[in-house]
């Protein structure tokens, strides 16, 4: 079955950078927070950091970015949370993963591998009927490689949320 793939407007997204302690509840009373605000959070994206007593989440979410102000400010009151920001695209650079499984025949196999070299994306599991494609780039690059393959046949996808890290000599 293909899958039809509607697009997020991501006019009102934005992406939220917290350090947090690495300890158990931390995710639960962050969420809590985007939640009570009426925030829906697209994507979360938890990872420890070199110093092991902490972790990085980023939060990709839709919102007024007035009351994404007073969330931010929110989550940094909390013990556990030693640094909260929004990033822009000019301020971070961002990067997000796919996994995208596309269906393919004898003819339309070269089709499928072309829009897979122009989006730089690489091929990591080939079947008869399927194709599995890593993607990485822009949620945008990744949302135009995806309008491409749908004519083809989404079967299944994977997208692990956004990822950033500051330019320069600010922090994340």
């Amino acid at each position: 079955m293909t899958a039809n793939l509607p697009l997020i407007t991501r006019d009102t997204s934005h992406t939220i950078s917290l350090l947090v302690a690495n300890k158990p509840g931390v995710l639960l009373r962050i969420s809590l927070i985007f939640s009570r605000r009426g925030f829906n959070i697209e994507s979360l994206v938890v990872s420890p950091t070199l110093d092991g007593r902490f972790s990085r989440m980023t939060i990709t979410a839709q919102g007024n970015p007035a009351i994404l102000d007073q969330i931010i400010k929110q989550a940094s009151k909390l013990v556990d949370v030693v640094h909260a920001t929004e990033h822009r695209d000019q301020t971070a650079v961002q990067k997000e993963l796919a996994l995208i499984k596309v269906k393919i025949t004898p003819e339309n196999t070269s089709e499928v591998l072309q829009v897979v070299q122009h989006f730089k994306a690489l091929t990591v599991d080939i079947t008869a009927h399927s194709v599995i494609i890593q993607a990485t780039g822009s949620t945008e690059k990744l949302d135009a490689m995806m309008e491409f393959l749908a004519t083809y046949g989404i079967i299944e996808l994977v997208r692990t949320g956004k990822i950033v890290m500051a330019r320069g000599k600010e922090k994340t």
